[in-house]
Parts: C-alpha cells; structure tokens; sequence
C-alpha cells in the first residue's frame, strides 16, 4: 500500500485515500462529467474537510491523489 500512495501525479481510489494530509480529490457534478476540487481536502474518518478551514464539506469524491502547489 505504500506503494501506492507514494504515485503522487496519479489518480487512486477514493477508498484507499490516507486519512492525513493535503489531497486533491475529484468529486463528479451534476452532470456527470468528474472534476477536480479547487482547494485541498483532508479524510476525517467517512467525512472530508477543507483543509485550508478546517470546515466539512458535503462531497463524495471518486478519485485523489497528493495535493501540489502550482509553480
């Protein structure tokens, strides 16, 4: 499982997300079409909080991977 968490530009499974540190996650809208958040996330138990606010957040998200500041 190490492994795998340490593949930061890929996108995994949103059940095996580690339930520490910054992560993107992609959620899918009304539509249908998935796309990634904005703003980092945090996985507190079966719950998602916004990382920069410490505040839950109503999502589902179907995929993550290692948060990343842009250049």
């Amino acid at each position: 499982m190490t492994q795998i968490h340490s593949l930061s530009a890929e996108w995994l499974p949103v059940s095996i997300a580690p339930p520490d540190g910054d992560l993107e996650v992609c959620v899918m809208d009304y539509d249908g079409i998935v796309q990634a958040l904005a703003y980092r996330c945090h996985r507190n138990g079966a719950e998602w909080v916004d990382a920069s606010n410490k505040k839950h957040v109503d999502i589902q998200p179907t995929h993550w991977r290692n948060w990343t500041e842009s250049p």
